[in-house]
């Protein structure tokens, strides 16, 4: 008789980065894209990342974490990231004070950031440039 572990999988997406986070029972492991968090550079993306971790507290020792990310750049994974280990930190505690703790630190740790870049149109190189003319 086989005993399955309980998991989760939560997404996050910020920009043009994609991130599939699985949460399972365990030690309270964290690797990004199979490779241990400690060893993700850079160190500033790490500690973006590390934030709901830390905000949880020993919520967070008990589980195991995953996250596949792709797309953006390593910022926008980051906070992709962030927001997927956010969301599943508080879907496997269904803890309110959790949900309220990430809400007043930072709503895009769970809501996230709808802005998207403006597409371009006719007439330029862009969204909004046009192409100068000259009358004299």
């Amino acid at each position: 008789m086989s005993h399955r572990r309980k998991s989760l999988l939560t997404t996050g997406k910020r920009k043009s980065s994609k991130a599939r986070v699985v949460i399972t029972e365990g030690k309270g492991r964290i690797r990004i894209n199979n490779t241990p968090i400690h060893l993700h550079q850079p160190q500033l993306a790490r500690e973006k990342i590390l934030e709901p971790v830390w905000l949880a507290g020993d919520a967070a020792g008990k589980v195991d974490i995953k996250v596949r990310v792709h797309g953006g750049g390593y910022m926008s994974q980051a906070e992709a990231a962030r927001m997927g280990i956010a969301q599943g930190l508080v879907r496997w505690s269904r803890s309110k004070r959790l949900r309220n703790t990430y809400i007043e630190y930072d709503r895009t740790m769970l809501a996230g950031d709808a802005r998207r870049k403006e597409s371009k149109k006719f007439g330029g190189p862009g969204a909004r440039a046009r192409k100068q003319k000259s009358y004299r």
